[in-house]
């Protein structure tokens, strides 16, 4: 699993100073809007006050089986007797900050978005986010998250080849078993990786495959161009419903999604196997972050508090994914043991790619995807 040694940079940046007094004095010095930090609010009892006054959270692109969002929702309402609007569950990541734009001022545009790392980066630079930190904010290593608190990173997995063993006699392990002729009309990614952060990881991760680097992607590029020209590589979006009808067979995608595809799919036919491929292991985090306009803006601090508490952070661990913290509620004895026991091992320390190189990813997907597919 990601260990503390993957996570990059353990030191951090520390929280606000007055953040004891304020909490224990329980009176808001600012409103939610402007607060950033917990001490700003006045402490729990009064952010959880002022979230219940607003009654109600915006949240966005969050499928009910990505992560395990769907408990960590029912839990958070249960929790806080919040109501959570989820809309449009199968957003991509530019459409959230599409979303947080064009609603910009309204009543229905997302309080909260969980976004891959090159979009929360782009999004920050826009000033879109508002930056807050959460009580665990010195736990977060600091190569996961933005100097102002404007995004951090949540949790995170391995790009992975789901394969409906059902259905495809010898399941590819690797990119390079994906070239096969045997494997035509079946190859699918989760979404357009110039949209898509999970698609995004599955090009960078061929571009590593294939002797690119972080430094360039279009390697990974050339491989699903080439997986296109062949005919194995079909331009479909991957999701659950696609599988069980047998539409993708193979799913390029992160492996905490493949995993509980897999569980999901017991007794339907589907029989899901998962491999981490050997030649392009690739680890990346999402991002959450605040929108700078939120309509109910201490409803989405306290589901960032909710999230980063180790209540929270065991919801993911027990969706397959890696919550951030993990290395630290390993230590000190909060994660949850058997959930954990559960996620691939995984070989070796992965690295994860600087901004300036995400961002050149990006604008080369931007630029080069659709013609390499065409």
């Amino acid at each position: 699993m990601l260990s503390a040694a993957v996570l990059t940079t353990l030191s951090a940046c520390g929280a606000a100073p007055d953040q004891a007094a304020g909490a224990a004095d329980g009176k808001s010095k600012v409103q939610p809007g402007a607060a950033a930090s917990l001490a700003d609010l006045g402490g729990m009892d009064a952010l959880v006050a002022a979230a219940q006054k607003e009654g109600q959270l915006n949240v966005i692109a969050l499928p009910p089986d990505w992560a395990n969002y769907g408990e960590i929702i029912k839990a958070f309402e249960a929790k806080y007797k919040i109501k959570v609007s989820s809309e449009n569950p199968d957003a991509s990541s530019s459409d959230e900050i599409a979303a947080v734009k064009s609603r910009k001022g309204q009543k229905r545009a997302p309080d909260v978005m969980d976004l891959g790392i090159a979009f929360a980066r782009s999004g920050a630079g826009e000033n879109l986010f508002a930056p807050y930190k959460v009580t665990a904010w010195d736990k977060i290593p600091a190569g996961q998250k933005d100097a102002d608190g404007r995004w951090y990173n949540d949790y995170g997995g391995y790009v992975s080849i789901g394969c409906d063993a059902a259905k495809i006699p010898n399941c590819p392990t690797t990119f390079a078993d994906l070239l096969k002729p045997e494997y035509k009309g079946k190859v699918a990614l989760n979404g357009n990786p110039t949209k898509s952060g999970s698609a995004f990881g599955g090009v960078y991760a061929a571009a590593l495959a294939n002797k690119g680097s972080f430094a360039d992607i279009q390697p990974g590029i050339d491989f699903f161009g080439q997986l296109r020209g062949s005919g194995n590589f079909i331009p479909v979006e991957s999701t659950p419903a696609t599988v069980e009808k047998g539409e993708t067979p193979i799913s390029i995608d992160w492996d905490y999604l493949n995993a509980g595809y897999a569980e999901q799919f017991k007794g339907k036919g589907v029989d899901w196997k998962v491999s981490v491929p050997a030649d392009g292991v690739y680890a990346q985090y999402y991002s959450q972050a605040i929108n700078k306009e939120a309509p109910n803006p201490a409803a989405a601090r306290l589901w960032m508090e909710f999230l980063y508490s180790a209540e929270g952070q065991n919801l993911w661990l027990k969706g397959h994914a890696r919550p951030v913290l993990l290395p630290v509620m390993t230590q000190d004895g909060t994660a949850d043991k058997d959930a954990a026991a559960k996620l691939p091992q995984i070989q070796g320390t992965p690295a994860f790619p600087a901004s300036a190189e995400l961002d050149k990813a990006k604008a080369t997907l931007a630029e080069k995807w659709d013609k390499a597919l065409s």
